[in-house]
C-alpha cells in the first residue's frame, strides 16, 4: 500500500510539473508568426496547426494556438448549428488562403512552402 501511495504521488506531482510548463495562450501568439517564418509549424486544411519540424518550442506553440481554435471552433459550430467539421474545414481554407509566402502549409497531405 506504501508502495502504491509513492507511486500515486509521482504520478501527481509529474501531472503538476507538466501542466505548469505548459505553454500559455498568450506567449504562444507571440510565438506563432517565428515558428511560422523559421518554417517549424504550418497551417493545415483541417483548421489546425501542425508541427513541420519537431525543434524549439514548435509543439507547445502548436498545441496552445490548437487548443484555443478547437473552443473557438466549437463556440462557432454551437451559435449556427452546424458540426464542428464544417466550422474547421472553413477555417483551414481560410488559414491556407491567408498564409504569406515563404510559410508552410499542408496540401494534399504534404508539407508546401507557399
Amino acid at each position: 500500500m506504501k508502495r502504491l501511495m509513492q507511486m500515486f504521488a509521482m504520478v501527481l506531482a509529474l501531472g503538476v510539473a507538466a501542466s505548469a510548463l505548459a505553454m500559455g495562450l498568450d506567449e504562444a501568439k507571440q510565438k506563432l508568426d517565428s515558428v511560422k517564418q523559421q518554417g517549424l509549424v504550418g497551417e493545415t486544411p483541417t483548421g489546425y496547426l501542425e508541427v513541420v519540424r519537431p525543434e524549439g518550442q514548435a509543439r507547445e506553440v502548436v498545441q496552445a494556438i490548437n487548443s484555443a481554435r478547437r473552443d473557438e471552433y466549437k463556440r462557432i459550430a454551437e451559435k449556427h448549428n452546424i458540426p464542428v467539421t464544417q466550422v474547421e474545414t472553413v477555417a483551414g481554407k481560410k488559414a491556407i488562403e491567408k498564409t504569406p509566402a515563404g510559410q508552410y502549409v499542408q496540401i494534399g497531405g504534404e508539407w508546401v512552402k507557399k
